[in-house]
């Protein structure tokens, strides 16, 4: 065989190769087309370059194969970046952000004038119909005072007490791609700083999401995050075993919110939450699209596996 010939042979290997992975993607993208998945946009995936070019191409890939992609983002870094360059100091309670007036000025100015915009600019490099949408608009988020888990007086903190879908369903049925900022009103008029987990699960349950998705910076849910030699990846659970561990405190503090959220969601009829590694490229295709799937997956109840949830090796495939 000659050197040319081997170079034509590699060449058709790997496009046969490309022909699989697409003809294994086929009955999900079938199963899927026209359903809504609501994607939390957050972690390191929204810092690192490469994946958020990754990212977003990938959410415009999900539109022009059918599906309806709703991407959800809060702008944590951004937002403690920011206010540490204007001296206002951060301060969390129970995963959530305390804001008082200055720290609602700087949630303003990160996510409406720099994350949101800078997502919308991703998704259209990458062909994607992005329309920039802040909670605020047409009624969407409707908030009312938020308090910590134990009472804590949080500042402009909303928890969302209505999701008014119509203009996303409008954007949705006219093929366009919102990217949601997520800043709430109250019945008052004023603007809150609304949590992007919680959010995005009232969002997906509003919208009867076939998936919430949520990009993370870990592999998924672990059985024991605290002890390294125990440590073994959920890889799907119900959601009557989250509430317990919600319950027990099991959690760390940044991944209650999340949590909190997907069980909420669960029970409001949203058939799938999966909670992903966003530094993981491709992350988002490859749960939705293969048989591996990759972090961890959360339904109503696990009665494919026994009832229990399933542990495996961080890396493992489901």
């Amino acid at each position: 065989m000659t050197t040319a010939d081997h170079v034509s042979t590699e060449r058709v290997e790997a496009a046969q190769e490309k022909a699989a992975v697409l003809r294994e993607a086929l009955p999900w993208i079938t199963r899927f087309h026209g359903q809504t998945v609501v994607i939390k946009y957050g972690g390191n995936a929204m810092v690192d370059d490469q994946l958020k070019r990754s990212f977003a191409a990938d959410v415009a890939l999900l539109h022009f194969v059918g599906l309806k992609p709703v991407i959800v983002h809060g702008g944590g870094p951004q937002i403690s970046e920011l206010a540490g360059s204007l001296g206002v100091a951060s301060r969390f309670v129970g995963g959530l952000r305390v804001t008082d007036a200055a720290m609602m000025d700087v949630v303003r100015m990160a996510l409406l004038g720099k994350v949101n915009p800078e997502v919308v600019s991703l998704v259209a490099e990458a062909g994607g119909p992005a329309v920039g949408v802040a909670g605020t608009d047409a009624g969407l988020l409707q908030v009312r005072p938020a308090v910590g888990p134990h009472g804590e007086d949080l500042g402009l903190v909303g928890e969302v007490e209505r999701v008014d879908t119509r203009y996303l369903n409008e954007l949705l049925a006219d093929g366009f791609l919102p990217v949601v900022a997520t800043v709430g009103r109250d019945a008052h008029g004023a603007d809150r700083n609304v949590n992007a987990d919680l959010a995005a699960g009232a969002i997906a349950a509003a919208l009867h999401a076939s998936k919430l998705v949520y990009l993370t910076d870990v592999p998924g849910l672990y059985l024991d995050f605290g002890d390294p030699e125990k440590q073994a990846l959920m890889s799907e659970v119900g959601v009557d075993r989250l509430d317990e561990m919600l319950s027990a405190d099991e959690l760390h503090e940044g991944m209650r919110p999340k949590v909190r959220s997907i069980v909420g969601a669960i029970r409001d009829g949203v058939p799938q939450a999966h909670i992903l590694d966003g530094r993981v490229l491709h992350a988002v295709l490859i749960e939705i699209f293969t048989d591996e799937g990759v972090g961890t997956m959360v339904t109503s109840s696990v009665t494919a596996r026994s009832g229990a949830a399933m542990a495996r090796p961080a890396g493992g495939a489901r």
